[in-house]
């Protein structure tokens, strides 16, 4: 609905509003209605001039206000009639004995000016669709076929006048366009007056909210931030203190393995000062037993293993693996005095 011109109300300008809409373009300002008015009340001032100006009926004329027009705004329907000839068009009123007898459907005219305790707005075809063009709405209202007659009706019972247009309108983009195509509408206009309130009661909600937020000076937001902080620090602490748990456990470990290595090879032959591990000790053991059996059988003898040579291997093999054993042991014992300080200290 974007084509279809709407002025929105402005002071007590309806009549220049409602005239503009139903021509569907800037046809009339203030001024131009003020000249018309002007020029009717001196029409009406010569008129009482001809029964004599010395006369008190004249005198009471003159002292009136006009009647065409006042200080707001307003317009009289003879300044709206005088305007619209200037385009050839033609008021009647629709509920009048004369145009009742035309038994004309609404719906076969092109356009309507209602008015109710000086307010005045327009209902007019454009394409093939109705449209409500009060200025006092915040956009056109789409006004089904079926709907018109009752909606000329009700105002009628609520107390307005309506004016039938008679004559051809000014082309238009509206009118053209809508003969083209019709529109829907998803959302009726509101009145301007509901929506400056809705608008108020936003600011003025706005306006407490700001005021609480002020009084408070932000700290409750600001406390729930700190909160939020403080439980975030907290889990870091945890994920810290449990990872320096672990590397300190990996620590004693290595320490527990380095200085059992160290004891282990205190206690077996070095050579060349380098620290013989045990598999290379079993194998340096079973190389020196067999050199003593080579020098023991004479030659020509098949080589065989005495009993008690194979129980010294056996129980080197039985002193190589209780040396495993050992270490194994040492780490666990290890491992066990790393959780018991850990376990201490969390308890002071």
């Amino acid at each position: 609905m974007e084509s279809i011109f709407h002025e929105k109300q402005e002071g007590s300008l309806c009549a220049q509003h409602c005239l503009n809409n139903l021509l569907q373009g800037e046809y009339f300002s203030p001024v131009e209605l003020s000249s018309i008015a002007h020029q009717l009340d001196e029409e009406e001032r010569m008129r009482m001039a001809e029964g004599g100006v010395t006369s008190e009926d004249y005198r009471t004329f003159l002292q009136q206000p006009s009647g065409n027009m006042d200080d707001s705004g307003f317009f009289s329907i003879q300044v709206i009639s005088n305007a619209l000839k200037v385009w050839g068009l033609e008021l009647i009123l629709f509920n009048s004995p004369e145009y009742q007898r035309l038994r004309i459907d609404p719906i076969n005219e092109r356009s309507f000016i209602c008015n109710y305790k000086e307010h005045w707005f327009t209902v007019r075809k454009l394409g093939k669709q109705w449209f409500n063009l009060n200025s006092l709405l915040t956009g056109p209202e789409l006004i089904s076929d079926t709907y018109l007659a009752l909606f000329l009706a009700q105002l009628q019972q609520e107390g307005y006048s309506i004016f039938v247009v008679k004559g051809d309108l000014p082309d238009c983009e509206a009118d053209q366009l809508l003969q083209m195509i019709r529109v829907q509408q998803m959302h009726r206009p509101k009145l301007i007056g509901e929506e400056l309130a809705q608008l108020k009661e936003q600011r003025v909600q706005k306006t407490d909210l700001e005021r609480v937020l002020e009084a408070n000076d932000g700290s409750g937001t600001l406390d729930e931030d700190e909160e939020d902080l403080q439980r975030a620090l907290a889990l870091s602490r945890q994920e810290i203190d449990l990872e320096d748990e672990e590397a300190d456990l990996r620590r004693a470990i290595q320490l527990s393995m380095q200085g059992t290595s160290r004891n282990i090879c205190q206690d077996t032959p070095q050579t060349s000062g380098t620290h013989l591990t045990s598999e290379e000790l079993r194998k340096r053991r079973e190389a020196y037993f067999e050199k003593q059996q080579q020098q023991q059988d004479p030659p020509g003898h098949p080589c065989e293993k005495p009993n008690t040579s194979s129980g010294a291997l056996d129980s080197d093999l039985g002193d190589a693996m209780s040396e495993e054993d050992m270490l194994q042991a040492a780490v666990t014992m290890s491992l066990e005095t790393v959780r018991s300080n850990f376990k201490t200290e969390g308890k002071k």
